[in-house]
């Protein structure tokens, strides 16, 4: 989003944790974005920067944004998706030219019941575990805030995306960054649901819907939704054993996957996004098909394995992406 923003023309200025381990996709893209290290449950480190930078647009996605990481650290969690919004839109409050502000949360907002169907705005928020919990009382604080002090203020809204892949991703936990190294290291990856499905979608995807409903918000906040899915088309909807072998023929070929027999914390078996609203509101849709964005994703890293220029090829793949998605953002 930070280059995206500064290929745009904008000034940009990032708060978050220092990067964690290497390599980080910080360290390939980061170069000339101001940045600020701080915890985002730091209220007066933040309110402080917020003070200095005085933004008009605020993109809010700091998060603790992995499940099995919420099982280990539930209260941690909590207290940065929760507790780290709050001190953001209490910070917000006090800035003078704000003139929107999206907070991102969570495809996993919605209270599942494994009904089977793709989940709309207008839905019941929930969560089971602690990080979709977290994630739907983001959502609950922002409506708050929103309500108590921005009724005549400038716009707040939240956003909601799938389950985003792309270049860049080395975190625990997540399957194409577990993909990238059991192939690397010629092994089958460890998979703890494959029948699960998931709307699966390329990372520039949401971040040009989250672009098109900031630009809404500034032109037209009375006319713009305040909480819009960014998902994927229906065909993206696939379980995670297929991602898989889609991804490593596109990657490195075989080994594929082994099923994951340790027992595991429970998640949602099938979870679908209505995107339907950013299409009304914003003549949002999705660019990319499936086997484009793991196409996207697998070329991503081999470039990087490689040892291309990583920061030209990703400024590469935006310009790619805004030639095929009208209108641009």
């Amino acid at each position: 989003m930070s280059l995206w923003l500064r290929t745009l023309g904008a000034d940009v200025t990032g708060y978050a944790l220092a990067p964690s381990g290497a390599p980080n996709l910080w360290n390939i893209v980061g170069e000339g974005t101001r940045s600020i290290i701080g915890d985002i449950r730091d209220g007066v480190r933040l309110w402080n920067a917020l003070e200095q930078i005085d933004p008009q647009i605020v993109i809010h996605m700091a998060a603790q944004a992995l499940v099995k990481e919420s099982y280990r650290d539930p209260l941690g969690t909590y207290a940065t998706n929760v507790m780290g919004s709050a001190m953001l839109l209490q910070g917000c409050r006090q800035l003078r030219n704000l003139q929107c502000a999206v907070i991102v949360t969570s495809d996993k907002v919605y209270e599942n019941h494994g009904e089977g169907r793709a989940f709309d705005e207008s839905d019941r928020l929930g969560g089971h575990d602690p990080y979709s919990n977290s994630k739907a009382c983001a959502e609950l604080v922002t409506m708050s805030f929103r309500d108590s002090f921005f009724r005549d203020g400038p716009p707040i809204a939240t956003v909601r995306a799938g389950n985003v892949i792309g270049g860049g991703d080395w975190s625990d936990d997540r399957l194409i960054p577990d993909c990238v190294r059991a192939l690397n290291a010629g092994k089958c990856v460890s998979l703890r649901y494959p029948e699960a499905v998931r709307p699966w979608q390329h990372v520039l995807e949401p971040l040009s819907g989250y672009l098109a409903l900031a630009r809404a918000l500034v032109l037209d906040p009375h006319g713009t939704p305040r909480a819009v899915n960014f998902g994927p088309d229906s065909t993206a909807f696939c379980t995670v054993s297929e991602v898989v072998d889609a991804f490593s023929a596109r990657f490195r070929g075989k080994p594929g996957w082994v099923p994951d027999a340790a027992a595991h914390p429970s998640e949602a078996h099938a979870l679908m996004l209505s995107s339907g609203l950013a299409e009304r509101a914003l003549g949002w849709s999705p660019t990319l098909d499936i086997a484009e964005s793991l196409s996207w994703t697998a070329d991503w890293y081999r470039s990087h394995a490689a040892g291309e220029n990583m920061l030209a090829f990703t400024q590469e793949q935006i310009t790619w992406y805004q030639n095929l998605s009208v209108p641009h953002p």
